[in-house]
């Protein structure tokens, strides 16, 4: 299925007279602050936020997964969807494989049909946290760290192949996520396993070619419960740091314990140049995997108030970072739920450069603890919609992405095409 772009006008049309009268309002509102509302919009429209391969099907947990029909059985398909995506928000310009889940077989047929749709292709990311059929040793008991050179061996030999994957379609970096790690107290060697994986690290780290970025993502327990090798911001901060210049630390917002204050951790990272990006989600109560901004509003808006300042800092635009969305789809229609998470992802950014930075930090300064705050929520209470929304329109967009989505009838036409009861590759 394709979305043709009279369609997204026609919806426009029907909407331009109430969103216009929005945005006049909310124009007005931060002229009035001294914002330039036109530069927030600008800001927006170039922010894209890449989706996964392995998002664009029902997720699912140990006790079952209930599929969706429609969903993508090939990873032509998948890109398909996510020029679906892109089609109605043109902030999905780019799609992360997962490898082995979705082998690009013919990279050049793969590449013309994303260039198409306007799509490019963000990192790939390689996958030793399962165990594939006819692969020689298994995981079980780790990869990069295992005690067994030759598990060793075969887990840096797939991320070397997936490099290799990832150039043939343009790719730029290498994501590598380990569960890695022990379940019991006595299992491993704590300091063994570190430098195991380190020495497995450098050797992918020497494949990379001169112009791509390795990112180390890090996750405190699951599927080991007692000890992770990568367990923490730190732990991949100091492999990052032992490896070289070209390795940067992921931030998965669900990756760390309860409580844990992510937006600090990000400011640490800003401030040491070691900042990848991030795989957006949201959580209640562990790494739950669900829509961006659904439970935590407020601290994804905090943890951007902290990448708008470090980017300016660092005098880098937000494209030299890399944005990713990792969710489970348990129960929504996955592009649905792909659309919800990237709007999330476009109001904290926008909230966050509402932010009147000049008097937060005369606030800092003269330690008054309210109106800091006070410049905070103003600038999260602030219904900043008609901007994401005039983003998606100048760019190509529509003002109302899911409601469009929900009119076409986007979903029983993917039935109609790949049948009702379908499951989505790699998963």
């Amino acid at each position: 299925m394709k979305i043709d772009q009279y369609q997204i006008d026609q919806h426009n049309d029907s909407l331009s007279q109430r969103h216009d009268n929005h945005l006049r309002f909310l124009k007005e509102q931060l002229g009035e602050q001294g914002i330039n509302a036109s530069e927030v919009i600008s800001a927006l429209a170039a922010f894209q936020v890449a989706i996964p391969s392995w998002a664009l099907g029902t997720g699912g947990t140990r006790f079952g997964r209930f599929s969706g029909g429609g969903e993508p059985r090939s990873l032509e398909e998948k890109v398909e969807d996510v020029g679906l995506l892109h089609a109605l928000n043109r902030s999905s310009g780019s799609i992360s494989l997962h490898i082995p889940w979705d082998i690009p077989q013919q990279a050049e047929s793969i590449i013309s049909l994303a260039s198409s749709l306007d799509l490019k292709f963000d990192a790939v990311n390689s996958n030793t946290f399962q165990d594939q059929k006819d692969q020689a040793h298994s995981y079980k008991f780790g990869s990069l760290s295992h005690v067994d050179p030759a598990v060793r061996k075969q887990a840096v030999e797939h991320n070397i192949e997936v490099i290799k994957y990832g150039k043939d379609l343009g790719s730029k970096a290498l994501s590598i996520w380990l569960s890695d790690g022990s379940c019991f107290p006595g299992q491993s060697n704590f300091v063994r396993a570190f430098q195991n994986t380190l020495e497995s690290l450098q050797e992918i780290y020497a494949e990379l070619p001169a112009d791509w970025k390795v990112y180390v993502e890090y996750k405190a327990y699951e599927p080991n419960f007692y000890s992770t090798v990568i367990q923490d911001w730190g732990s991949s901060l100091l492999f990052c740091q032992k490896l070289g210049p070209k390795a940067d630390v992921l931030v998965d917002l669900g990756h760390h314990l309860p409580n844990a204050n992510i937006e600090q951790i990000v400011a640490t990272l800003m401030m040491e140049g070691r900042l990848a990006g991030f795989h957006f989600n949201d959580s209640k109560y562990g790494d739950d995997d669900l829509t961006v901004g659904s439970i935590r509003p407020y601290m994804l808006f905090l943890i951007f108030v902290e990448l708008v300042e470090g980017m300016k800092r660092a005098h880098r635009s937000a494209d030299t970072y890399a944005w990713m969305i990792d969710a489970s789809h348990n129960v929504k229609d996955p592009l649905e739920d792909l659309l919800q998470s990237v709007e999330a992802i476009l109001i904290s950014y926008a909230q966050a450069l509402l932010v009147d930075r000049k008097k937060l930090e005369q606030a800092r300064n003269q330690n008054d603890v309210v109106l800091a705050q006070q410049i905070l929520q103003n600038a999260f209470r602030t219904d900043v919609r008609p901007l994401v929304r005039e983003s998606m329109r100048l760019s190509g967009g529509s003002l109302d992405p899911i409601g469009l989505f929900r009119n076409l009838k986007v979903r029983n036409e993917l039935m109609n095409e790949r049948g009702r009861v379908t499951v989505a590759t790699g998963l």
